[in-house]
């Protein structure tokens, strides 16, 4: 027996398979990362989006495959994570968007489906890499597009596209220099191939099990295995700096009476329930009774259930007009004076209210466009910054940063997180700091799904001391323009440095690492190792030293000795007479210590 379509049935349950295929095999994902350090997180990154993915597919199931990749594509698109899972999300975005007029799909459809998402995916990439799990998506769909031309079985073409996608990353060594290298496949595509693989079992289920003489040899890959050292570092207990005269947040910025549309006010209305369930639903005419005493209006319908946000003089009558369409659920008022006293009393800044619109589609963003704050409620500039620990996080607040958003290496933000982020500050224009090479893509869906709701500029900052150098640079009597010109200015001015240990025997470039010994990372590159903490920091310090006169800032991690820090100053006193050294306490977790050299 043969299938000669996919439906939104099985695709929801190949989906379903992928994730839990994923899932299961993430660490091994995470193993693959080309450094030997402890914050392998392709893995993490990839199950996480296709787990928010999965969620929305099985909160709102649809047999039309057009309409079920959708509804994935929108979980997906809202819970990416890392490059890995933004790129992933792509992948999906364009499958979607190729299957969404049919019901079902053919195997010349299903192929071409697979071809637009790997379409998709490379436009997302500003240099795309090959020898990645672009590369890996692309060959897997240019095979499908080949031999969906031999045949109709869905099952059969699927298995050969398998089969193609662990050629493509059995490859991805000779194809990128260093995976092969460090004795690894690429890990993104590695957790394609999982993922592709769960769909397998499930196309085999439904063929009843009369094609399991179809090949599933997986491929094999290095894995790793955690190792720390042998004696744990104790964090010392350090204050952190705090910079003189730095601007304020938009919040401090913002008088508490100029908040004219007092109440926050988010609620479902099931069209379905209450005395008036069925009554035709007019959204203009909603709109316009609503805007009469209220603004930051957001409406997305359907046939079940109407979603409303709105800021409100009078929450009562708003809800007496949406009790006109049916019954009111998940309601959530907030005052935002109220609010916006408590917080900025306690030195706090506003935090997001309850998101409600996690799953509101792409395609349907043009009510939120229209969700724009009135102009004298809003402050020139706002600053959204990515941060692992609390003492980084303190910097990044004194530096003005209104929203400091815990991530970084171990744990990335998603798209949806930096969309609640935008949407919690009263700002016109809006600044994000990812703070990490990884993080960058998310920052830019974001900013790309609310482009037409707010003025957001994505700083690619990718560390920590970048994006503090950035955030120092900004000025706020100058324009948008110019600020970006100078942080982007600051950052080329900023080499990065960290320290962690090694948790896998590898060789990079002529060093020989051994697990459990430490290593130091500059600019992306490790150039340094050694069984001892203090002599890896020396020799990574001593390759980002030029002049000798540059500011040298050290940042303690939560598991730095202070003994070592201590011998780590007294060498650089010594070594580099003319360099001003500072040492503040980070706080952040993998890395002991993170540098930044700054001429």
């Amino acid at each position: 027996m043969s299938i000669r379509s996919l439906n939104g049935t099985d695709f929801t349950a190949m989906v379903i398979a992928g994730a839990e295929q994923l899932g299961q095999h993430a660490e091994h994902v995470n193993s693959l990362n080309v450094f030997p350090v402890p914050d392998g997180d392709t893995g993490t990154n990839m199950n996480l989006t296709m787990t928010a993915g999965v969620a929305e597919i099985k909160r709102k199931s649809s047999a039309s495959i057009g309409e079920a990749a959708g509804i994935l594509s929108k979980g997906l698109l809202m819970g990416a994570r890392g490059n890995s899972g933004v790129i992933l999300s792509q992948l999906f975005r364009g499958f979607s968007r190729s299957a969404a007029p049919f019901e079902e799909l053919n195997t010349i459809q299903f192929a071409a489906a697979l071809q637009n998402g790997v379409d998709a995916a490379y436009k997302a990439v500003v240099k795309p890499v090959e020898g990645t799990i672009l590369t890996v998506a692309k060959e897997a769909a240019k095979h499908a597009s080949y031999y969906a031309r031999r045949t109709n079985d869905i099952t059969e073409l699927m298995n050969e596209v398998l089969l193609k996608a662990k050629e493509a990353l059995a490859m991805t060594p000779e194809l990128l220099p260093v995976l092969k290298q460090v004795g690894v496949v690429d890990s993104g595509g590695q957790g394609l191939v999982y993922i592709y693989e769960g769909f397998m079992e499930v196309l085999l289920k439904t063929d009843g099990g009369s094609r399991a003489s179809l090949q599933k040899d997986s491929v094999s890959s290095a894995t790793a295995q955690v190792k720390t050292p042998a004696t744990e570092p104790v964090a010392p207990k350090m204050t952190p700096v705090i910079a003189p005269e730095m601007p304020l947040s938009a919040q401090a910025r913002l008088d508490t009476d100029d908040i004219e549309f007092l109440y926050d006010m988010e609620f479902f209305i099931n069209r379905e329930l209450g005395d008036n369930a069925g009554t035709a639903f007019d959204e203009e005419l909603f709109r316009k009774a609503l805007s009469k005493n209220g603004d930051s209006i957001i409406i997305i319908a359907d046939d079940e259930v109407i979603k409303v946000h709105v800021h409100s003089k009078t929450p009562g009558d708003v809800l007496n007009l949406a009790l006109k369409y049916g019954e009111i659920t998940q309601i959530h008022i907030l005052n935002m004076r109220e609010q916006h006293r408590d917080l900025l009393s306690a030195g706090m800044d506003i935090a997001a209210s309850p998101d409600l619109f996690a799953d509101i589609p792409q395609e349907k963003t043009s009510a939120l466009e229209e969700a724009v704050l009135p102009a004298h409620e809003m402050a020139p500039y706002g600053f959204i910054a990515v941060s692992s620990g609390d003492g980084i996080a303190e910097i990044f607040k004194s530096l003005g940063v209104d929203v400091v958003m815990s991530g970084g290496q171990t744990m990335n933000p998603s798209t949806e997180d930096f969309v609640k982020a935008v949407r919690s500050i009263a700002a016109d224009q809006i600044f994000i700091l990812p703070n990490n090479s990884n993080i960058v893509l998310a920052a830019e869906q974001a900013r790309e799904l609310l482009e037409d709701e707010r003025r957001i500029t994505v700083i690619p900052s990718k560390t920590i001391p970048q994006g503090m150098a950035a955030a120092f640079a900004f000025q706020e009597d100058e324009s948008a323009e110019t600020n970006r010109e100078q942080m982007m200015e600051a950052i080329s001015r900023v080499q990065s440095g960290q320290v962690t240990h090694a948790v896998r025997d590898t060789q990079y470039d002529e060093l020989d690492i051994k697990a459990g010994n430490y290593i130091g990372i500059y600019n992306s590159k490790i150039v340094a190792t050694d069984e001892s903490m203090l002599h890896a920091c020396e020799g990574l310090l001593g390759q980002m030293m030029e002049s000798g006169d540059e500011v040298v800032t050290v940042l303690e991690g939560e598991e730095a000795d202070a003994e070592i820090t201590s011998s780590l100053v007294a060498w650089l006193e010594e070594q580099y007479p003319d360099a001003e050294v500072e040492v503040h306490q980070g706080g952040q977790p993998v890395y002991y210590y993170l540098f930044s050299v700054e001429s």
